[in-house]
């Protein structure tokens, strides 16, 4: 972001925001009235009771904004969200807020959900504006819809250290009354800094195997090794991380890798974010452990999820991995598919009411013990850790279930065998799951997504290969067939939403990306070409609708002159979430079509939409993962296994599930009846085998890699051989490059002089000379470093280590380590540094220590530094 000023009209617009006096505004001119009964979303529809005079999204509530001349409230939630139905029975339920919104704002909400370009677009100017965002997502904007005041959740009164809706909301209407040049000057400039920012997102760069290991060293830096996942005071799921560290694992056979997947996962199966009796599992965890969840369930997680641990229990052959895989099926199965029709339901609500949390998941000590037979109880209540004060903060009596002992430790305890304290917990489970099941249910939101139900049928299609389960594809591709018929719009690619036997809104990237993922999966396991036919029908309409020319890669949205509010800002999304980003998958698919058609256009797509963020990813470490994955599709050529015979022959089926089977990360399946299959599609070795003929007409399997390929086999088992090895290329641990063992040659960009080394612990002083500029190959410093130096520093792949405390001891060892890296980007600094506008964009390359983990430093520092020639 250029923009030098805007961050000084923000700060200067908070003050008034939050201090100005207000007066009370007068009597609007139009009665506006609640708008939300007939809307396609169960959110908005639940707000239809609200006093609040409530517009849907679209152009008629921005025209009553400027007609008015009225500062717009813009609410964003979701029906899954804990917090935002606190806010919609306490806050907008209030008589006294009610009258306050109604008299002064024209107020709209939106469900996240089916709108996720509004609300990711809103989530960012709110972070840039006040440092952080969320759900629910409180905006205050112009009558253009530009923002120029947010938060999280509000309450009538004083609450949590927030202030009283009752008491800012009159003052944001002053402020906007009395200074409203001001106000629109600054909403103005922050819409332009976050434009910037989004444009500035996509930086070109060379195509090439560092950027993987970068990516891969990024998980361990940021591993939590104690508690798995990633370090943080919550724990997300992050898209791509696991598949990411065992592919890497695949590769090289490096266990640093391995142990960051099977450590999380572990973690995660035992936590209560896992639901230890009806399987799934829940959106995130709100501590290190992964034991108090927020108790949501998404179909997004349950698809990511299924895919991670049955790539695991591939990985390694343990049963624990595959057991949860069909706990995660089971739920679904049960709870979020129309077993019926096809499809998957978006998500389950966290809550049996308002006021509620998590009570359906939790237990008392004494509701176990009344309910369960006492030996049992004594068993599951070690087994789970319920005691008389759980790990719910609005109930304490109420205890989250996670396996907290082993049945060898119970028995042990309670001197039994261990074979009947496993009965005693497997029966103990059913029970508790039986009579939880007789609670109230927290409500499903059945809403057809097609972004997540292509994700989530993906995964079941994985878990046929894995598993065999033959309900598995078949209930999958049913699914793909219900949305083709029912979410395609002629013309106008996929919709996003499909909501009572009516496609809503129109698709995103991410439907039509992750749909043509899906049609690809189903190509490989059922051997229809209408799949593989669908899937280029809407690549091809990606290309035209949502693709960049010019620069490359995708926007999540097609370009729209009459964009209301900050639409008109272009977003490439890049950055995995819970759900892998949209373009690293569009690469991913792009280079898939062109293995199974042999059409270079794909080839050249998928290397441009690469190439669009090749520049940019170490900056987003390990939420790059999904790239990192798709870079490595383009730059290895993937195992491609090619079965050639009648696809009713028996033979043929045993081949073709065999290939499925074996493990390798990224392989391309396809099975081709000979008196169908079009040559021109096959790879040219394979191609020249059966213009040749099948003569002897038996079912044979080739496995190509690039443009070589092995001799034709007819034995399954020597299928699944060539499969996982043939091709392969032996490679380094990534391991191998952090420091006591040989460290690649990282190149030596210098910073320029924007910034003064203080103390006695200054980067070596440079020659004599008015000619000379001082560099800061690494640096050491007493105050917080330049906002310039900052910005050179994180935009040439450079690292800010900051320390918490004053402690000269500390600052030495850390000193030293800096050091190392001479001729590196390292700069040491005091807490705190971060400028807002920087840390927009370079939040996550940039870590705080409190003591000092010299392993921990080290591969933070290793992870980035010059990370634009991190190349062997």
């Amino acid at each position: 972001m250029s923009s030098s000023r805007w961050p000084t009209k923000v700060v200067a617009l908070l003050v008034l925001a939050w201090c100005i006096l207000g007066i009370q505004s007068v009597e609007a001119t139009i009665r506006l009235q609640n708008r939300l009964a007939n809307a396609t979303s169960p959110y908005l529809r639940e707000a239809a009771r609200q006093p609040i005079h409530w517009q849907p999204w679209g152009e008629e509530a921005f025209r009553l904004a400027k007609e008015m001349d009225r500062p717009i409230l813009l609410d964003i939630g979701a029906i899954w969200c804990h917090w935002c139905h606190v806010m919609d029975e306490e806050t907008y339920s209030n008589p006294e807020v009610a009258k306050l919104i109604n008299e002064s704002f024209v107020s709209i909400k939106v469900d996240r959900d089916e709108r996720p370009d509004i609300d990711g677009r809103y989530q960012v100017q709110v972070r840039a504006l006040v440092g952080f965002s969320g759900w629910p997502l409180t905006v205050f904007m112009t009558p253009a819809g530009k923002v120029f005041y947010g938060g999280g959740t509000f309450f009538p009164d004083n609450r949590y250290g927030r202030p009283a809706f009752t008491l800012l909301l009159p003052k944001i209407s002053a402020a906007y009354r009395e200074r409203k040049k001001e106000v629109l000057e600054a909403a103005k400039a922050l819409y332009q800094a976050v434009a910037e920012y989004e444009a500035g997102l996509t930086k070109a760069g060379e195509l090439k195997q560092g950027l993987i290991e970068a990516t891969q060293l990024a998980l361990l830096d940021r591993f939590d090794e104690a508690s798995g996942g990633f370090r943080g005071r919550s724990k997300f799921f992050i898209a791509g991380t696991i598949e990411l560290a065992l592919k890497g694992y695949f590769d090289t056979g490096d266990r640093a890798l391995l142990q960051v997947a099977t450590t999380t996962l572990d973690a995660m199966a035992k936590g209560g974010v896992h639901d230890q009796l009806g399987g799934g599992f829940h959106r995130y965890a709100m501590d290190r452990q992964w034991r108090l969840p927020h108790f949501e369930k998404m179909l997004y997680d349950q698809a990511q999820l299924l895919r991670d641990y049955l790539e695991a229990y591939q990985a390694t052959r343990d049963d624990h991995y595959r057991e949860v895989a069909e706990g995660i099926i089971h739920y679904v199965q049960g709870s979020l598919s129309d077993q019926s029709r096809g499809g998957f339901y978006a998500h389950q609500d966290a809550d049996m009411g308002r006021k509620d949390d998590g009570g359906y998941y939790t237990w008392t000590k004494a509701e176990v013990r009344r309910v369960l037979p006492k030996e049992e109880a004594k068993v599951i209540l070690r087994y789970f850790d319920i005691g008389a004060e759980g790990e719910v903060g609005e109930n304490l009596a109420r205890n989250v279930l996670w396996i907290a002992r082993t049945p060898e430790e119970i028995a042990k305890d309670l001197q039994m065998p261990v074979a009947k304290v496993r009965a005693l917990i497997a029966r103990g489970k059913r029970d508790l799951l039986r009579i939880r099941g007789e609670r109230n249910t927290p409500v499903v939101d059945r809403t057809i997504l097609t972004d997540r139900n292509a994700m989530m049928i993906s995964a079941y299609l994985e878990a046929y290969k894995v598993l065999g389960r033959e309900e598995l594809k078949v209930f999958a591709l049913k699914s793909l067939d219900f949305l083709l018929r029912h979410a395609s719009v002629p013309g106008k690619g996929m919709a996003h939403a499909y909501v009572d036997g009516t496609p809503t809104v129109p698709g995103f990237l991410q439907d039509h990306v992750q749909m043509a993922a899906a049609l690809l999966d189903a190509f490989e396991v059922s051997g229809e070409v209408r799949y593989l036919t669908a899937a280029r029908d809407i690549m091809d309409y990606t290309l035209e609708a949502f693709g960049d020319e010019e620069e490359g890669g995708f926007f999540d949205r097609p370009l729209d002159p009459r964009a209301l509010g900050v639409l008109g800002i272009r977003s490439k999304p890049f950055d995995d979430g819970p759900t892998p980003a949209a373009n690293p998958v569009a690469g991913d698919v792009l280079i898939r079509l062109y293995y199974l058609t042999n059409h270079p256009e794909y080839q050249a797509a998928a290397r441009e939409t690469l190439r669009a963020f090749a520049g940019a990813p170490g900056s987003r470490r390990i939420h790059a993962a999904s790239y990192a994955l798709a870079l490595g599709l383009y730059l290895d050529p993937p195992a491609h296994a090619v079965i050639i015979g009648k696809r009713s022959a028996p033979e043929t089926g045993a081949l073709w599930r065999a290939a499925l089977r074996a493990y390798r990360p990224g392989k391309i399946v396809a099975a081709y009846d000979p008196e169908e299959v079009k040559i021109e599609s096959l790879p040219p070795a394979v191609a020249a085998a059966v213009r040749i003929g099948q003569q002897d007409r038996k079912a044979k399997a080739y496995v190509c890699v690039g443009p070589a390929c092995s001799l034709p086999v007819t034995d399954p088992e020597k299928v699944m051989e060539l499969v996982v090895s043939f091709g392969k290329k032996p490679r380094e641990p990534v391991t191998a490059s952090l420091p006591g063992q040989s460290v690649p040659d990282m190149g030596h960009n210098h910073i320029p002089n924007l910034g003064t080394p203080h103390g006695p612990y200054n980067s070596d002083p440079p020659t004599s000379g008015p000619h000379v500029r001082r560099t800061a190959r690494w640096g050491v410093y007493d105050q917080p470093v330049s906002k310039e130096l900052q910005v050179h520093n994180l935009e040439h792949g450079g690292v800010i280590v900051q320390y918490n405390c004053t402690c000269p001891e500390l600052v030495k060892k850390l000193t030293a380590i800096a050091k190392r890296y001479h001729g590196r980007q390292v700069i040491l600094a005091p807490y705190p540094g971060m400028d807002h506008k920087i840390a927009l964009t370079a939040w996550r390359r940039i870590d705080t220590f409190n003591e000092f983990d010299e392993g921990r430093i080290v591969r933070f520092i290793e992870a980035y530094v010059g990370i634009d020639h991190h190349a062997r």
